[in-house]
């Protein structure tokens, strides 16, 4: 396997574990907005048209980028790469399950 089929077997495969687990973390976040919580009170459906692909995209890119990063700066090495792209991939989902919480209107308003 030539370098270059190396450097792009992971980035994709980077890019791909990164999606699915932006994905599949993000998702428990967002069940309250799709199904309205008590008596469909708190739907708000734009987590699945608005929130959901930049969540995707950026679970991709940030691994992948991660991965090529390290393979330019760590001379190659693809195991050193692999954990900087772990590495991007646990800050980047710590980071949206601290920061992105969807919206929650009041259950009682009086």
């Amino acid at each position: 396997m030539t370098r270059g089929t190396r450097s792009c077997a992971g980035c994709l495969v980077a890019g791909a574990v990164g999606a699915s687990t932006a994905v599949l973390v993000w998702a428990p976040l967002a069940r309250i907005s799709v199904t309205g919580g008590f008596e469909s009170r708190h739907r708000d459906l734009s987590v699945l048209y608005l929130d959901l692909p930049l969540v995707a995209l950026g679970g991709a890119l940030v691994p992948a980028a991660a991965w090529g990063v390290g393979l330019r700066v760590l001379g190659g090495r693809a195991w050193a790469a692999a954990l900087l792209a772990m590495a991007a991939l646990a800050l980047g989902t710590w980071g949206l399950t601290e920061w992105w919480t969807p919206y929650e209107e009041p259950e009682f308003m009086g």
